[in-house]
């Protein structure tokens, strides 16, 4: 894949007030005195961020004009911190670089087989190239993309394989779990294994209800079905009026899933959300299942290939058809994924790290060769330098951010902002930024001088906030921010503090004697892209209902039933996808 090099961004007014990226942190020009209103902005944040009096928090701060080119606050803006989900900014400004905002993923069917009669002599393979969204979150269904590629086989008149069915995911290298994640998130839905060959975000529910016999184990289901779970039933069901405590418990993602305790019959059924142990085997036996619905008879076994020297694709040609006698590699059926933007706006609205993992490791796949975590570390710098923007004081160890030795400082989060704003991919950049005041994203600084205009990535690990991005002042100029804490006590009490910073930025205004010249060249507001990721969609949580998920999001139950008629209020399961329809006028 041939890549642009060496492209340099449209300046706007940042080349002309001499503002510098090339050490991450920013040279200004001559100091000039500031005006009283900087100096009233600069005494109130700093008053601001010292008044939780956390004795060993560390606190990263930086604000500076996109317009004019001047810092109007810092506090240890070189200082190198761990930045949570504020990685993601990096990873997804050089994605959007590297790979354009109309990149697509591509997932496979092949064989090296013949077909003869309606039966494939050979192998099926699942071809897999790091597409986090084959899901309902984009389909009408979990399995909408399977189906389709059942659909093509059916097309071509194949019923049969005489061979087995692989799952291929040797597209991409490293470690399922990235290094320096927290073992106690591994089975949590946001710490998804990490391969070239995802299904449903790489999660499964599990649904345990009563046995209709009194001292039977329970019933214990999947969602979806054919998860190829490993699940050690040790639990028994007693009569209704018996006190009763289930459990759902598994020690780490690669061991077996331990149903504990006791369930009563006619009580509400127990569920939990747990990730898959290998993400590649749970494609292969979801898809395994789709084709037995369709007819499609497998009559090998089900297996998996990591190996790129094992892999049918790793010496071979795939073409579409296969040419003469001489067997090829072919492709049998194929889907395109959405483009990158919907993907990335899954990243940065909605901090999902699955979708930021597989986005980094297709970099480093794409742009070095390699999808490990270090060549893609590399391949993200390599899209940052392009935008003037030094990655020399960045330890980037994961895309996402969950990895605690992530480390960044807030003048390189800045820079990220600044070089993205002076290219022409900041409209689609900017419209990924969750937007303050609204409740689908950013639902912070709502009825504030900052709602509706500030747009910023957050970022929360234990210990670690983080707020980095772009607000307008009440005079009309940009401001580009990045705000990080390490060491508080309290997240919620840090997040309120930003708030408080982002409300106070939004209400700035430079005085008439500030010395400076007046704004010339703005950034435009984006318009609404025209290719979203379409309505908001809910995963629900165990012990939801229709009711408390409608009050979340300040709709009526009727609302949300008109946008969701396939789905019953009164059998909503957990681990289901329904849509958010945007709220009707006064509501919410």
């Amino acid at each position: 894949m041939s890549r642009p090099r060496g492209r340099r961004a449209t300046a706007l007014t940042l080349a002309a007030v001499g503002i510098s990226f090339v050490t991450g942190a920013f040279v200004t020009p001559p100091r000039r005195r500031p005006s009283d209103e900087v100096m009233r902005l600069d005494d109130q944040l700093r008053t601001l961020i010292a008044s939780p009096h956390w004795r060993h928090a560390l606190w990263s701060l930086l604000v500076v004009s996109l317009d004019r080119g001047d810092t109007l606050f810092a506090q240890a803006p070189d200082s190198e911190v761990a930045p949570a989900s504020n990685m993601k900014l990096l990873t997804t400004a050089a994605a959007f670089r590297e790979l354009g905002p109309g990149f697509r993923f591509r997932t496979y069917l092949l064989t090296a087989g013949s077909v003869r009669d309606g039966v494939l002599d050979g192998d099926l393979v699942l071809y897999g190239m790091g597409d986090p969204g084959i899901s309902d979150r984009f389909f009408p269904s979990r399995t909408t993309v399977f189906d389709s590629l059942a659909d093509q086989l059916l097309a071509r008149g194949i019923h049969s394989v005489s061979g087995d069915l692989v799952g291929d995911a040797s597209y991409l290298g490293g470690p399922l779990r990235p290094r320096g994640w927290n073992p106690h998130d591994l089975n949590d839905y946001f710490a998804p294994g990490i391969s070239a060959l995802s299904f449903n975000e790489n999660v499964v529910s599990i649904r345990v209800e009563a046995s209709p016999q009194v001292g039977a184990p329970p019933l214990v289901h999947t969602i979806p079905d054919h998860a190829n779970l490993d699940v050690q039933n040790e639990a028994r069901t007693v009569p209704r009026s018996s006190r009763a405590r289930l459990w759902i418990d598994r020690h780490g993602p690669m061991d077996p899933v331990v149903v504990g305790g006791t369930i009563a019959q006619g009580r509400r059924d127990v569920w939990r959300e747990l990730t898959v142990a290998d993400p590649a085997a749970f494609a292969v036996s979801v898809f395994r299942s789709v084709l037995e619905e369709r007819g499609i008879v497998v009559h090998g076994e089900s297996r998996v290939v990591r190996d790129p020297a094992a892999s049918l694709v790793g010496s071979r040609e795939v073409i579409a058809p296969a040419a003469g006698e001489r067997p090829r590699t072919r492709i049998l059926a194929s889907h395109v994924s959405p483009p990158l933007r919907d993907y990335i706006e899954v990243v940065n609205k909605r901090s999902n790290n699955l979708f930021a993992e597989l986005i980094f490791r297709t970099l480093g796949r794409v742009v070095e060769g390699d999808g490990a975590p270090a060549t893609s570390a590399r391949a993200v710098a390599e899209g940052l330098t392009g935008l003037g923007v030094s990655t020399g004081r960045v330890v980037q160890l994961d895309g996402s951010g969950l990895s605690v030795g992530n480390r960044v400082t807030t003048g390189t989060l800045v820079a990220v902002i600044s070089g993205m704003a002076a290219s022409p991919m900041w409209n689609a950049f900017w419209s990924t930024l969750p937007e303050a005041g609204n409740r689908r994203e950013l639902a912070r600084m709502f009825r504030t001088p900052a709602a509706g205009n500030l747009r910023a990535k957050t970022g929360t690990l234990e210990g670690v906030s983080a707020l980095s991005g772009v607000v307008q002042s009440s005079d009309g100029e940009h401001l580009a921010f990045s705000m990080v804490v390490n060491g508080t006590p309290s997240t919620g009490r840090a997040k309120r503090l930003e708030n408080g910073v982002g409300t106070r930025l939004a209400s700035f205004t430079r005085g008439p004697d500030s010395g400076l010249p007046p704004v010339e060249v703005r950034l435009p507001p984006p318009p609404v892209s025209t290719e979203s990721a379409g309505p908001l969609r809910h995963h629900v949580r165990r012990g939801e209902s229709f009711s408390t998920i409608a009050g979340r999001y300040g709709l009526t139950v009727d609302e949300l039933r008109r946008a969701n008629p396939r789905i019953d209020p009164l059998h909503l399961q957990a681990g289901a996808w329904i849509t958010i329809p945007a709220a009707s006028e006064g509501g919410g």
